[in-house]
Protein backbone atom coordinates (compact mmCIF):
# COMPACT_ATOMS: atom_id res chain seq x y z
CA UNK A 1 0.00 0.00 0.00
CA UNK A 2 2.92 2.23 1.02
CA UNK A 3 4.01 2.09 -3.55
CA UNK A 4 -0.02 3.52 -3.95
CA UNK A 5 0.51 6.41 -1.57
CA UNK A 6 3.74 7.56 -3.22
CA UNK A 7 2.49 7.09 -6.72
CA UNK A 8 -0.47 9.22 -5.58
CA UNK A 9 2.00 12.07 -4.35
CA UNK A 10 3.91 11.73 -7.04
CA UNK A 11 1.57 11.90 -9.55
CA UNK A 12 -0.18 14.81 -8.26
CA UNK A 13 3.04 16.29 -6.83
CA UNK A 14 1.37 17.14 -3.37
CA UNK A 15 2.84 15.19 -0.37
CA UNK A 16 0.19 16.68 1.92
CA UNK A 17 -3.25 14.77 3.32
CA UNK A 18 -7.01 16.56 4.36
CA UNK A 19 -7.72 15.31 7.70
CA UNK A 20 -11.73 14.89 7.84
CA UNK A 21 -11.98 15.70 11.11
CA UNK A 22 -15.92 17.24 11.02
CA UNK A 23 -17.22 19.36 14.10
CA UNK A 24 -20.92 20.29 13.54
CA UNK A 25 -19.39 24.20 13.68
CA UNK A 26 -17.57 23.32 11.11
CA UNK A 27 -20.47 22.30 8.85
CA UNK A 28 -22.35 25.19 7.18
CA UNK A 29 -26.04 26.09 9.07
CA UNK A 30 -27.32 24.80 4.96
CA UNK A 31 -26.25 21.65 5.75
CA UNK A 32 -27.38 21.16 9.11
CA UNK A 33 -30.64 22.44 8.45
CA UNK A 34 -31.43 19.97 5.33
CA UNK A 35 -30.03 16.93 7.72
CA UNK A 36 -32.37 18.33 10.53
CA UNK A 37 -35.39 18.74 8.51
CA UNK A 38 -35.21 14.77 7.24
CA UNK A 39 -33.88 13.47 10.13
CA UNK A 40 -34.53 15.83 12.49
CA UNK A 41 -32.02 17.23 15.36
CA UNK A 42 -31.35 13.51 16.10
CA UNK A 43 -27.82 11.68 15.89
CA UNK A 44 -29.04 10.59 12.71
CA UNK A 45 -29.28 14.06 11.57
CA UNK A 46 -26.08 15.02 12.59
CA UNK A 47 -24.37 11.95 10.99
CA UNK A 48 -25.87 12.73 7.65
CA UNK A 49 -24.49 16.86 7.73
CA UNK A 50 -21.39 15.23 8.46
CA UNK A 51 -21.21 13.43 5.57
CA UNK A 52 -22.50 15.61 3.20
CA UNK A 53 -20.26 17.87 4.34
CA UNK A 54 -17.46 15.51 3.65
CA UNK A 55 -18.58 14.59 0.56
CA UNK A 56 -18.61 18.33 -0.55
CA UNK A 57 -14.94 18.69 0.18
CA UNK A 58 -13.79 15.09 -1.33
CA UNK A 59 -15.49 16.59 -4.45
CA UNK A 60 -13.73 20.00 -4.49
CA UNK A 61 -10.26 18.25 -3.73
CA UNK A 62 -10.20 14.71 -4.89
CA UNK A 63 -7.93 15.81 -8.08
CA UNK A 64 -5.16 17.30 -6.31
CA UNK A 65 -4.68 15.22 -3.31
CA UNK A 66 -3.67 12.12 -2.90
CA UNK A 67 -5.32 10.74 0.53
CA UNK A 68 -7.21 11.32 3.29
CA UNK A 69 -7.17 11.02 7.22
CA UNK A 70 -10.70 10.95 8.83
CA UNK A 71 -9.96 10.74 12.64
CA UNK A 72 -12.52 8.40 13.86
CA UNK A 73 -13.20 9.90 17.22
CA UNK A 74 -15.10 12.58 15.54
CA UNK A 75 -17.60 10.75 14.09
CA UNK A 76 -17.71 7.83 17.04
CA UNK A 77 -19.47 10.81 19.22
CA UNK A 78 -22.31 10.62 17.63
CA UNK A 79 -22.68 6.70 18.09
CA UNK A 80 -23.42 4.10 15.42
CA UNK A 81 -24.95 6.73 13.17
CA UNK A 82 -21.67 8.63 13.32
CA UNK A 83 -19.63 5.41 12.66
CA UNK A 84 -22.01 5.04 9.85
CA UNK A 85 -20.70 8.61 8.28
CA UNK A 86 -17.23 7.23 8.83
CA UNK A 87 -17.73 4.39 7.04
CA UNK A 88 -19.41 6.07 3.94
CA UNK A 89 -16.70 9.04 3.86
CA UNK A 90 -13.52 6.26 3.65
CA UNK A 91 -15.63 4.37 0.71
CA UNK A 92 -16.49 7.46 -1.02
CA UNK A 93 -12.98 8.65 -0.55
CA UNK A 94 -11.51 4.90 -2.01
CA UNK A 95 -14.08 5.48 -5.27
CA UNK A 96 -12.73 8.94 -5.90
CA UNK A 97 -9.17 6.99 -6.04
CA UNK A 98 -7.76 8.76 -2.42
CA UNK A 99 -5.61 6.88 0.02
CA UNK A 100 -7.59 6.87 3.20
CA UNK A 101 -5.72 6.71 6.33
CA UNK A 102 -7.86 5.86 9.68
CA UNK A 103 -6.85 7.65 12.51
CA UNK A 104 -8.11 5.35 15.07
CA UNK A 105 -4.76 5.38 17.52
CA UNK A 106 -5.66 1.69 18.54
CA UNK A 107 -3.38 -0.22 20.30
CA UNK A 108 -4.00 -3.47 22.71
CA UNK A 109 -2.41 -6.79 22.72
CA UNK A 110 -3.54 -10.55 21.53
CA UNK A 111 -6.62 -11.04 20.41
CA UNK A 112 -7.90 -7.22 20.83
CA UNK A 113 -5.45 -5.97 18.97
CA UNK A 114 -6.09 -8.66 16.51
CA UNK A 115 -9.76 -7.58 16.61
CA UNK A 116 -8.85 -3.81 15.45
CA UNK A 117 -6.76 -4.76 12.86
CA UNK A 118 -9.17 -6.73 11.21
CA UNK A 119 -11.95 -4.58 11.81
CA UNK A 120 -9.98 -1.52 10.03
CA UNK A 121 -7.83 -3.16 7.90
CA UNK A 122 -8.39 -6.47 7.03
CA UNK A 123 -11.40 -8.92 6.60
CA UNK A 124 -13.95 -10.84 9.25
CA UNK A 125 -15.07 -14.34 8.68
CA UNK A 126 -18.65 -14.67 8.79
CA UNK A 127 -19.57 -18.57 8.46
CA UNK A 128 -18.08 -19.30 4.77
CA UNK A 129 -18.21 -15.47 3.79
CA UNK A 130 -15.13 -12.97 4.86
CA UNK A 131 -16.54 -9.08 4.65
CA UNK A 132 -14.06 -5.67 5.40
CA UNK A 133 -15.05 -3.48 7.92
CA UNK A 134 -13.89 0.02 7.90
CA UNK A 135 -11.42 -0.96 5.30
CA UNK A 136 -9.19 1.50 5.53
CA UNK A 137 -5.84 1.60 3.85
CA UNK A 138 -3.74 2.21 6.38
CA UNK A 139 -4.25 3.30 10.14
CA UNK A 140 -2.70 4.78 12.95
CA UNK A 141 -1.37 2.76 16.10
CA UNK A 142 0.00 3.27 19.45
CA UNK A 143 2.82 1.53 20.17
CA UNK A 144 2.66 1.81 24.44
CA UNK A 145 2.23 -1.38 24.72
CA UNK A 146 5.02 -2.84 22.73
CA UNK A 147 5.12 -5.31 20.04
CA UNK A 148 2.08 -7.63 21.42
CA UNK A 149 0.40 -5.11 20.42
CA UNK A 150 1.77 -3.60 16.83
CA UNK A 151 2.62 -7.47 15.53
CA UNK A 152 -1.01 -8.08 14.88
CA UNK A 153 -1.36 -4.92 12.78
CA UNK A 154 1.76 -5.98 10.84
CA UNK A 155 0.63 -9.05 10.16
CA UNK A 156 -2.60 -7.86 8.67
CA UNK A 157 -0.70 -5.65 6.68
CA UNK A 158 1.44 -8.63 5.00
CA UNK A 159 -1.80 -10.40 4.08
CA UNK A 160 -4.00 -7.59 2.78
CA UNK A 161 -1.01 -5.01 1.53
CA UNK A 162 -2.43 -2.34 4.05
CA UNK A 163 -0.30 -0.11 5.80
CA UNK A 164 0.11 1.63 9.37
CA UNK A 165 1.61 4.87 11.23
CA UNK A 166 2.62 4.37 14.28
CA UNK A 167 3.06 7.58 16.89
CA UNK A 168 6.65 7.90 17.63
CA UNK A 169 6.93 11.86 18.72
CA UNK A 170 3.39 13.41 18.53
CA UNK A 171 2.36 17.01 18.23
CA UNK A 172 0.69 17.80 21.01
CA UNK A 173 2.09 19.97 24.00
CA UNK A 174 2.20 17.44 26.69
CA UNK A 175 4.22 14.73 24.96
CA UNK A 176 6.98 15.62 26.23
CA UNK A 177 5.97 13.94 29.61
CA UNK A 178 6.49 10.60 28.34
CA UNK A 179 8.05 10.42 24.90
CA UNK A 180 10.79 12.70 25.62
CA UNK A 181 11.54 10.65 29.30
CA UNK A 182 15.20 9.24 29.03
CA UNK A 183 15.60 5.98 29.25
CA UNK A 184 19.83 4.56 29.18
CA UNK A 185 20.43 7.80 28.45
CA UNK A 186 18.09 8.18 25.28
CA UNK A 187 14.59 9.40 24.63
CA UNK A 188 12.02 7.17 24.73
CA UNK A 189 10.67 8.18 20.98
CA UNK A 190 13.84 7.23 20.13
CA UNK A 191 13.58 3.52 21.32
CA UNK A 192 10.06 3.28 19.87
CA UNK A 193 12.01 4.79 16.53
CA UNK A 194 13.81 2.23 16.56
CA UNK A 195 11.13 -0.53 16.83
CA UNK A 196 9.34 0.96 14.13
CA UNK A 197 12.36 -0.15 11.62
CA UNK A 198 12.51 -3.69 13.19
CA UNK A 199 8.48 -4.18 12.28
CA UNK A 200 8.98 -2.43 8.79
CA UNK A 201 11.53 -4.60 8.01
CA UNK A 202 8.98 -7.27 7.99
CA UNK A 203 6.56 -5.18 5.65
CA UNK A 204 8.83 -3.36 3.25
CA UNK A 205 7.26 -1.94 -0.11
CA UNK A 206 9.56 -1.43 -3.24
CA UNK A 207 11.96 1.59 -1.30
CA UNK A 208 9.70 2.60 1.91
CA UNK A 209 7.97 0.61 4.45
CA UNK A 210 4.45 0.10 4.95
CA UNK A 211 5.22 0.38 8.22
CA UNK A 212 5.60 4.46 9.00
CA UNK A 213 5.39 6.43 11.65
CA UNK A 214 3.81 9.30 13.23
CA UNK A 215 6.04 13.01 14.08
CA UNK A 216 5.06 15.69 14.88
CA UNK A 217 5.49 19.27 12.48
CA UNK A 218 5.60 21.03 16.03
CA UNK A 219 9.15 19.73 17.40
CA UNK A 220 11.34 20.16 14.18
CA UNK A 221 14.71 18.75 15.41
CA UNK A 222 13.37 15.75 16.96
CA UNK A 223 12.09 15.21 13.31
CA UNK A 224 15.85 15.75 11.66
CA UNK A 225 17.01 12.82 14.05
CA UNK A 226 14.11 10.73 13.71
CA UNK A 227 14.18 10.73 9.70
CA UNK A 228 18.19 9.76 9.75
CA UNK A 229 17.02 6.78 12.77
CA UNK A 230 13.98 5.25 10.27
CA UNK A 231 15.10 5.83 6.69
CA UNK A 232 12.76 3.72 5.22
CA UNK A 233 9.70 4.56 7.10
CA UNK A 234 7.48 7.25 5.58
CA UNK A 235 6.36 9.93 8.18
CA UNK A 236 3.01 11.08 8.61
CA UNK A 237 3.04 14.75 9.72
CA UNK A 238 0.54 16.05 11.74
CA UNK A 239 0.68 19.82 13.44
CA UNK A 240 1.12 22.06 10.38
CA UNK A 241 -0.96 24.71 10.35
CA UNK A 242 -3.26 25.54 12.85
CA UNK A 243 -0.74 23.65 15.30
CA UNK A 244 2.17 26.22 14.82
CA UNK A 245 4.33 23.82 12.37
CA UNK A 246 5.72 25.85 9.52
CA UNK A 247 6.70 24.53 6.20
CA UNK A 248 10.06 25.37 6.18
CA UNK A 249 10.40 23.34 9.31
CA UNK A 250 9.43 20.44 7.67
CA UNK A 251 11.99 20.14 5.16
CA UNK A 252 14.21 17.08 7.02
CA UNK A 253 11.40 15.13 7.26
CA UNK A 254 11.79 14.66 3.90
CA UNK A 255 14.36 12.55 2.06
CA UNK A 256 16.82 13.45 -0.75
CA UNK A 257 14.46 11.20 -2.75
CA UNK A 258 12.10 14.21 -2.24
CA UNK A 259 9.59 11.35 -0.40
CA UNK A 260 9.47 9.26 3.19
CA UNK A 261 6.70 12.16 4.36
CA UNK A 262 3.29 13.62 4.13
CA UNK A 263 2.13 16.35 5.86
CA UNK A 264 -1.55 16.93 6.88
CA UNK A 265 -3.63 19.48 7.55
CA UNK A 266 -7.31 18.97 9.27
CA UNK A 267 -8.98 22.48 10.56
CA UNK A 268 -6.69 24.54 8.08
CA UNK A 269 -8.50 22.94 4.94
CA UNK A 270 -12.26 21.53 5.67
CA UNK A 271 -13.00 24.47 7.68
CA UNK A 272 -10.91 27.11 5.70
CA UNK A 273 -14.06 29.53 4.82
CA UNK A 274 -13.91 30.34 8.27
CA UNK A 275 -10.57 32.02 7.84
CA UNK A 276 -9.93 35.54 7.28
CA UNK A 277 -7.76 34.57 4.28
CA UNK A 278 -11.08 32.58 2.61
CA UNK A 279 -14.00 34.11 4.39
CA UNK A 280 -15.12 35.58 0.78
CA UNK A 281 -15.89 32.31 -0.36
CA UNK A 282 -19.03 32.40 2.23
CA UNK A 283 -20.50 28.90 3.62
CA UNK A 284 -22.29 28.39 0.43
CA UNK A 285 -19.11 27.66 -0.71
CA UNK A 286 -17.21 26.06 1.88
CA UNK A 287 -15.92 23.68 -0.40
CA UNK A 288 -14.41 25.42 -2.89
CA UNK A 289 -12.70 27.15 0.07
CA UNK A 290 -11.21 24.12 1.44
CA UNK A 291 -10.04 23.41 -2.48
CA UNK A 292 -8.44 27.19 -2.35
CA UNK A 293 -6.57 26.07 0.85
CA UNK A 294 -5.15 22.70 0.05
CA UNK A 295 -3.86 24.80 -3.51
CA UNK A 296 -1.71 27.29 -0.83
CA UNK A 297 -0.73 24.15 1.29
CA UNK A 298 0.66 22.20 -1.41
CA UNK A 299 2.39 25.71 -3.04
CA UNK A 300 3.94 26.13 0.70
CA UNK A 301 4.56 22.74 1.13
CA UNK A 302 6.72 22.40 -2.40
CA UNK A 303 8.09 25.98 -2.03
CA UNK A 304 10.32 25.12 1.46
CA UNK A 305 11.25 22.34 -0.50
CA UNK A 306 12.31 23.41 -3.57
CA UNK A 307 10.27 22.58 -6.01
Amino acid sequence: MINTLIKNIQKKNAPIVVGLDPMMNYIPEYIQRNAFEEYGETLKGAAEAIWIYNKGIIDATYDLIPAVKPQIAMYEQFGIEGLVAFHKTCAYAKEKGLVVIGDIKRGDIGSTSTAYAVGHLGKVKVGSKAYAGFDEDFVTVNPYLGTDGVKPFVDICKEENKGIFVLVKTSNPSSGEFQDKLVDGRPLYELVAEKVVEWGNECMGDRYSNVGCVVGATYPEMGKVLRKLMPKSYILVPGYGAQGGKAEDLVHYFNEDGLGAIVNSSRGIIAAYKQDKYSSFGEANYADASRQAVVDMIADINGALGR
